[in-house]
């Protein structure tokens, strides 16, 4: 098989979103049996001291048999994200007048080990999917 063969088969569907420094990749992808899975890949710009930039990529990998859980849990995760906090955008970096909570040294409060260990905190992973 050519390298353009190969260039058709992974770009069967794509959609990108831009997000500030960030670019999302949403990618339909073929295996070697002609089954369909997604890739997401977030990309993110960076900038060197002399002005030159590079990227950093992060991918993931979403086969069908995951398909449902992973939209479940997405929906569930965002759905509380809005829920608790809202849908406007609360940072430094989106709005100019954000004031941090801890402005002395520059550096966010500490998290004791004491409050990491809250049974909140911890959240129940099934390793037999693995």
């Amino acid at each position: 098989m050519s390298n353009n063969d190969m260039m058709e088969k992974e770009e069967i569907f794509s959609k990108v979103l831009r997000a500030g420094r960030r670019t999302y990749f949403f990618d339909v992808r073929a295996t070697k049996a002609e089954d369909y899975y997604l890739t997401i890949t977030e990309s993110k710009k960076f900038t060197n001291d002399d002005g030159s930039f590079h990227y950093k990529k992060h991918k993931i990998y979403i086969y069908k048999e995951d398909f449902s859980e992973f939209k479940s849990i997405l929906a569930e995760m965002t759905d509380y994200i809005i829920r608790e906090k809202g849908d406007e955008v609360i940072s430094e970096r989106h709005q100019k007048d954000f004031k941090r909570e801890y402005d002395n040294n520059d550096t966010p409060p500490r998290v004791t080990e004491d409050e990491l260990k809250t049974p909140e905190s911890f959240t129940d992973v099934d390793f037999d999917d693995i």
